[in-house]
């Protein structure tokens, strides 16, 4: 009963229904409640019909907002179904580091046309956020600043914000500049609330934290934000000119969107995909994965192959044979998962890759060891050959040591080589893992036996 009145109360649950229902005027009810986040998960949950009527709901208010929210492809699809007037619309509320998200994900010709429709001011600030990559903290960052100059009193500062009316959301500091708008420092809204009305600027300033460079990855400015535990930061060009800031909002962002590609990457999927994309697209793009899988398989099928004249003369070898690639391979994705959170984190480096790599030997050795032991003890007593369990248990060890090697190694070179290890990791350490393991148990299973 509590969960069946919990499923009532959910607005998404409530709004799905009434749109499967046909109920399109309680539908509206229940959506003029719903937050535009709420509204864009009930978007991307709705099959495409039933999307595009919700869609037509949406008033034109908060169509800008929910766009935001939807992963690009379901925004793709209900950009289709706008016309330039309502694009344009859409745009009118948004600030202007939202506009400059929105924009980048709309078609070249429906960019320019939206950019036609804007006055001069607003067109110019944000071709200019437009000038960087998204996932740069240019990309990121809002021109929506207050700052002041080192040389006035703070209580210039106060009256100079109370002409203003107001404040910038996520306005947790000022930025000190210079006359040339060289950053200088920043001042907190506390300390501007609680020192003397007389003192300088400068007297309060804190000057002991660097701002985030323009180019800086979205990935690194987001690391500085849970590092310092900011609201706000500054983002400055190569010259140390102020151009604007990052906010708390954008970063989380980012921090969900790493999150959920991380997820999706390891099954070769994309996180913008929609949820109920076109049949024959969603299997295009699974097929690329699964012909990636199938070599590998077939390859360690070759491997079994080459030792088809043993496995006839012992059978019992191919009841055991998967046990080393299975181990193996749980093995190595541990240590595989490791390095690429340390990579994420910025916790490995050059500097400490050696010490790591002798670390993850050691576990694999000693895990190796003491699951080769117990593994060679119950073969024995099941199948009354210790020869097999010798040689089962080594293959074992064997295999976890490669593991923990290639765990480590295949994302460093990855990296490297520009390859998302969060992507190919997992397939690359698969083929390692059976190959080798399969080598090791059939290979000293054809030399002893």
């Amino acid at each position: 009963m509590t969960q069946k009145n919990e499923q009532s109360d959910n607005p998404i649950t409530a709004l799905a229904k009434s749109i499967a229902e046909g109920s399109l005027i309680e539908a509206r009810g229940v959506m003029q409640a719903m937050h535009p986040a709420e509204i864009a998960d009930t978007l991307e949950a709705l099959p495409p019909a039933q999307r595009t009527v919700l869609w037509d709901l949406v008033g034109p208010e908060i169509d800008g907002d929910v766009l935001l929210e939807v992963h690009d492809e379901v925004r793709d699809q209900l950009v289709e179904e706008m016309d330039i007037d309502e694009l344009r619309a859409a745009t009118e509320q948004l600030d202007i580091d939202d506009k400059a998200d929105f924009v980048q994900g709309l078609p070249e010709k429906l960019t320019y046309d939206v950019l036609a429709g804007m006055d001069r001011q607003d067109r110019a600030r944000l071709e200019q956020l437009l000038e960087y990559p998204e996932n740069s903290a240019g990309g990121l960052m809002n021109l929506d600043t207050i700052t002041v100059r080192e040389d006035v009193t703070l209580l210039v500062v106060h009256r100079y914000l109370q002409r203003r009316g107001e404040i910038p959301e996520h306005t947790d500091r000022l930025w000190v500049v210079d006359r040339y708008g060289h950053y200088r420092g920043e001042l907190s809204l506390r300390r501007l609330l609680t020192n003397p009305p007389g003192t300088l600027v400068v007297d309060v300033t804190r000057t002991d934290r660097d701002p985030i460079e323009v180019t800086a990855s979205a990935t690194e400015v987001a690391r500085q934000f849970e590092d310092y535990d900011l609201v706000s930061a500054p983002v400055v060009d190569e010259n140390n000119i102020l151009l604007g800031r990052v906010t708390v909002d954008d970063v989380v962002d980012v921090i969900r969107d790493e999150a959920e590609q991380s997820v999706m990457s390891m099954a070769g999927l994309n996180q913008e995909a929609d949820t109920f994309a076109p049949i024959v697209r969603s299997a295009r793009r699974r097929a690329v994965w699964l012909g990636v899988n199938l070599l590998t398989a077939l390859l360690a099928s070759w491997v079994i192959a080459q030792f088809e004249s043993t496995l006839d003369r012992v059978v019992t070898l191919a009841v055991l044979m998967s046990v080393v690639p299975s181990m193996g391979g749980i093995a190595g994705s541990q240590t595989l998962t490791l390095v690429i959170r340390g990579q994420a984190l910025g916790h490995l480096n050059r500097s400490n890759q050696q010490a790591l790599l002798i670390r993850e030997l050691g576990v694999g050795l000693l895990n190796g060891l003491g699951w080769a032991v117990i593994v060679c003890v119950c073969v024995t007593l099941w199948l009354g050959d210790p020869k097999i369990g010798l040689i089962l248990g080594f293959a074992l060890m064997v295999n976890l040591l490669v593991a923990a090697w290639a765990g480590m190694m295949l994302p460093i070179v990855m990296k490297r080589l520009g390859i998302d290890p969060a992507l190919a990791g997992g397939v690359a350490l698969t083929t390692v893992t059976d190959v080798v393991g399969l080598l090791a148990f059939l290979g000293l299973a054809s030399w002893l036996l």
